[in-house]
């Protein structure tokens, strides 16, 4: 029922400029607006509400992942940009930070300035 209704993805921040920068310049998304509530991105035809909060607890999960054509050049540019992978105990990565699932899924996470945990994965 709800399939053809257009999507909205939230996520929160409590530091306005530096998210603008991140997902605009850093991740470059399109801004599609900036009120006294939220900074609004597209997002592929998906509008990403990144609502203003005076105080945030990230959740330690992923919370919004890219798939890519071409994991290797999306770290790159990511790195090119200055964003660090991250690394989590128990979780068997490679030396650039990469984990591949048991169905071979290849996934690599990095935090936005709020530690909001994002994620680029090539999928099989």
């Amino acid at each position: 029922m709800f399939g053809k209704f257009p999507v909205s993805v939230f996520l929160a921040t409590s530091n306005e400029e530096r998210c603008q920068e991140f997902y605009q310049n850093t991740l470059g998304l399109s801004l599609v607006d900036n009120n006294p509530y939220a900074i609004v991105f597209e997002l592929n035809g998906v509008e990403l509400r990144i609502s203003k909060v005076p105080s945030f607890t990230p959740h330690p999960w992923t919370v919004l992942d890219w798939q890519v054509d071409n994991l290797a050049t999306a770290m790159a540019a990511l790195i090119d940009k200055g964003v660090e992978f991250e690394r989590f105990a128990g979780m068997h990565q490679d030396d650039d930070g990469i984990w591949t699932t048991p169905d071979g899924v290849k996934i690599a996470w990095f935090k936005d300035p709020d530690g909001n945990v994002l994620s680029v994965s090539k999928r099989v």
